[in-house]
Formats: C-alpha cells, structure tokens, sequence
C-alpha cells in the first residue's frame, strides 16, 4: 500500500513538475505590451503605454469574443500587404489569411452591449499596417499613449478576485488623489493551461497623464 501511495505521489509531482515548466515557458516566451513604471504606491503600479494597436470585438459572452478574435489571429484577415519592420528593417509580402502572433495581456471589460475583448498586436503593427478583419464584428483600433494604473494579483480571475482587485485598486487612487479616466479593465496574461498559481492577472484602469 505504501509503495502504491508512494508511486501514486511520484506520478503527482511529475505531472505537477511538467505543467509548471508548461506555464513558466508559455510566460516567458509571449511578448508583452512595452511600457515604462513611472511609480508604486501601496500595490498599484502607474505605467506610461506607447501607442498600441488591438483587435477588438464586442459579443455576448467571453467564449465567444476570444473565437472571434482567435480566428482573427489565425488567419481570417485579409493581409497580403508589404511589411516594414525596425531594428531590423526586412521586407516581405504577407499571405491572404496567413497567422500572425498576438500579445499579452488579453483585455476584456463589459459594456451596456456585452463582453467587450481586445487582444493587443506586437509592436511591428502601427495603425495602417495591421491585417484588415474579415469579420465585420471584429474591429482594428488605435490607442494614443496612455497613463494606467492597475494592481495585479494570481490564480483564476474569477468573479470575486477581480472585484476585490478592482475595490483596491481604486481606493488606492482615491487616496492618491489620481482621478481614473473610466472604467476598469481586466488583463490576463496566460495561456489558458497555464497553473492557477503561476497566473497573472491585472485589473487596469487609465489615469491622467
């Protein structure tokens, strides 16, 4: 009985040992939005973001915001343009309907419409270079630099957490004296299969410069 428990064990940790090997590779290898810290204060971090570029899709539920967008990313773009990229400049032609990556975090928020989702394209995408959706529900929008403020936290982003995060993070404004600039946003950062306790989740709200 001992040895059976024992191996039992042994199998557990092992399983254990490779999807956290899983989720620290997945995180370290997906690109993040670039920004600069511009202070701390009590758990919440003010960041300064360049302009970005996100797809973005309003539906009824998450489930079906992330299919519209993944599909987005997985070809259903129309593409076939020239693109220049810096640090190295390199040409070359983009494929009608070839994949192109996406970049942490995913943002989503709700809205009088439903879930609002939005997945953030890597830097090489400036406003008119980023493949058109074929999807008329599925929409390309340009954010101008921003100042946000958000206070992260880990494992599943559920209901609760997020409203606590949310609760802390805009008590801690109103102590600062930071007036937000809307409403709060959740950022995830994870594949999905990614453990509960490697997660890192944010709730992030825009801020007067």
């Amino acid at each position: 009985m001992k040895r059976a428990l024992a191996a039992a064990g042994g199998v557990l940790a092992a399983a254990l040992g490779a999807w956290s090997a899983w989720g620290l590779y997945t995180t370290r290898t997906v690109e993040r939005v670039p920004y600069e810290t511009e202070r701390r204060v009590d758990g919440v971090e003010v960041r300064r973001y360049p302009r970005t570029v996100l797809v973005e899709t309003t539906a009824p539920d998450e489930r079906t915001a992330f299919r519209r967008l993944f599909r987005y990313i997985d070809g259903e773009n129309d593409g076939g343009e020239s693109i220049a990229m810096t640090a190295p400049v390199e040409s070359g032609d983009r494929r009608p309907g070839e994949s192109i990556e996406t970049t942490a975090p995913v943002r989503t928020d709700e809205s009088a419409d439903g879930t609002r989702m939005a997945f953030y394209l890597p830097a090489e995408y400036g406003p008119g270079d980023a493949p058109v959706p074929t999807d008329p529900s599925v929409r390309l929008i340009v954010e101008p630099p921003r100042t946000v403020a958000v206070y992260g936290f880990s494992w599943f982003a559920t209901d609760g957490r997020v409203r606590r995060a949310r609760e802390r993070l805009l008590s801690t404004l109103t102590a600062e004296g930071i007036d937000p600039a809307g409403s709060p946003s959740l950022l995830r950062y994870d594949d999905p299969r990614t453990p509960p306790f490697l997660r890192t989740n944010e709730v992030a709200v825009e801020v007067e410069a």
